[in-house]
C-alpha cells in the first residue's frame, strides 16, 4: 500500500549508496538530510559483496540509528548495493515503516541483469526480488536536466516526486544520495569519484 502525505521543506531522509567493491565486506553509507540542504548525520554498515544480507543490514542500521524516529523518507541508488546484493524495498519499508524511493540514472538492462543472475545459485530468488520492487516509472528532468526512473514502495508517486524535485539542487540526482555517495567513495578510495 502506498500512500501521499504532506512533505514539508525539512523533511528528514535517509539516502543510502556502497562503496567500490574492493573486499568481500562492502562499505555502506548513509546521509541524513533535512530536505536537500542540511545534512544532519552520517550512517555506515557493512554487506556482503554478491551476499544476500544488504536489506537486513540496511534496516538493523537504520532501526539502530538514533535518527530513525525522524527519517520520513528512504533513498537508495538502485536496488543492487556491493555486486548482486539486492535489496527488498518492500521488506525494508514494512521493517522500518519508512516509505522507500529508489533512484536510477538509466533504465535498467533487465536481459543483462537476468543473464548475470544465472552465475548466481539462487539467481531465481534475487530476481524475485528485483521483481517484487515493482514498476518502474520516469520523472522528468526539470530545467534541461535528463530524466530519472524510480520504484518506490510505501509512497505514491506524487510524494516520491515531490521529495526527489525538493532534494534535487545541483542535478537530476536528489542531493542526499548524492553526498552519500561522494562519503561512501571517499572513505574507500581516498578520494570521491564517479557519479552518484
Amino acid at each position: 500500500m502506498s500512500s501521499d502525505f504532506h512533505i514539508k521543506r525539512e523533511i528528514r531522509i535517509l539516502a543510502i549508496d556502497d562503496s567500490a567493491l574492493l573486499n568481500e565486506k562492502v562499505m555502506i553509507v548513509g546521509a541524513v538530510f533535512r530536505g536537500g540542504d542540511w545534512m544532519d548525520g552520517v550512517l555506515r554498515s557493512d554487506i556482503t559483496k554478491d551476499g544476500l544480507d544488504a536489506t537486513d543490514m540496511i534496516c538493523k542500521m537504520i532501526r539502530k540509528s538514533r535518527h530513525y524516529g525522524q527519517i520520513r523518507a528512504i533513498m537508495l541508488d538502485g536496488i543492487t548495493y556491493g555486486g548482486f546484493n539486492v535489496v527488498d524495498i518492500e521488506k525494508l519499508y514494512r521493517e522500518t515503516g519508512i516509505p522507500v524511493i529508489v533512484i536510477m540514472r538509466s533504465y535498467p538492462d533487465f536481459k543483462k541483469i537476468r543473464s548475470a543472475l544465472k552465475y548466481f545459485q539462487d539467481g531465481e530468488e534475487r530476481w524475485a526480488i528485483i521483481e517484487r520492487a515493482g514498476k518502474i516509472e520516469k520523472i522528468a528532468g526539470e530545467k534541461e536536466r535528463s530524466p530519472i526512473y524510480i520504484q518506490k514502495a510505501g509512497i505514491g508517486l506524487e510524494s516520491a516526486e515531490k521529495i526527489i524535485r525538493l532534494t534535487s539542487i545541483r542535478s537530476n540526482i536528489p542531493e542526499p544520495l548524492r553526498v552519500a555517495h561522494l562519503i561512501a567513495t571517499g572513505i574507500i578510495l581516498g578520494e570521491s569519484r564517479g557519479k552518484a
